[in-house]
């Protein structure tokens, strides 16, 4: 079995957090290969508390905390570079209110035990009748749709989902990819898939999207509407980067 670590990022998410989840995931013996950064990214609220909590009642679990808030695309940097690659297999990312529940994590765990053990696994939200679960707003959901596409377009790859908060990285090219901040607050994603492709011994089939069973939206999402009005401006930033 792989071993697995996943990164949380947190910002005053002590309202938001579903405790109950991450508590019968941790006591569950057959998730004991897969181990847990929560890092709290100057939370103002109990956030920090409920985090160490976790710690001090789960050895899979450690917290990393920031003094400033730095936005998700830092807090998940600097969780990173904290990490000994060389313990785990794949080092990932959820969103801590697991709109992408943490069992979901077995399904992006299978394309890792495949032969090609590919670079990056991504969750993808593909509405499915019958097989999935995925409840998402219309309006984002289309949104999403014309940027995947346009996102696809420029890294020549087809890829359905370049925003989904559920994705896991080969460990032995995390500190490379990690190593410098991001052009981008909220579109990393994007930039993270660049900075995979742009590495000279990777090969398109080592990016692999994983339909997700099941993915909920919740409410209080810190990413308004209103960014999509200017998230093209930032995706430029990355095209102009990266493009080869």
């Amino acid at each position: 079995m792989e071993r697995i670590l996943i990164i949380i990022p947190c910002f005053n998410e002590a309202k938001r957090l579903p405790t109950e989840e991450y508590t019968s995931f941790f006591r569950d013996e057959e998730n004991s290969t897969i181990s847990f950064l929560f890092v709290d990214d100057g939370s103002s609220d109990n956030t920090l508390e409920i985090l160490h909590n976790f710690k001090k009642n789960y050895s899979k679990v450690e917290v990393l905390s920031l003094i400033k808030n730095q936005g998700k695309a830092e807090a998940i940097r600097n969780g990173v570079l904290q990490v000994n690659e060389v313990d785990f297999d794949y080092i990932g990312y959820f969103d801590a209110d697991l709109a992408t529940p943490l069992n979901e994590i077995y399904r992006l765990i299978e394309q890792a035990n495949n032969e090609t053990k590919p670079y990056l696994i991504i969750g993808s939200r593909v509405k499915l009748i019958g097989s999935t679960d995925i409840q998402r707003k219309l309006s984002r959901h289309y949104i999403g749709r014309i940027f995947a596409t346009i996102v696809s377009n420029m890294l020549k790859l087809p890829i359905y989902d370049t925003q989904c908060g559920a994705k896991l990285i080969r460990s032995d090219i995390t500190k490379v990819i990690f190593k410098d901040p991001f052009v981008s607050k909220w579109l990393f994603d994007v930039e993270l898939i660049f900075r995979v492709k742009r590495l000279a011994t990777i090969s398109k089939s080592s990016i692999y999207e994983v339909p997700l069973k099941k993915w909920i939206h919740k409410s209080g999402s810190k990413i308004s509407l209103f960014y999509y009005l200017i998230a093209p401006i930032d995706l430029l930033k990355i095209y102009f980067k990266y493009r080869c």
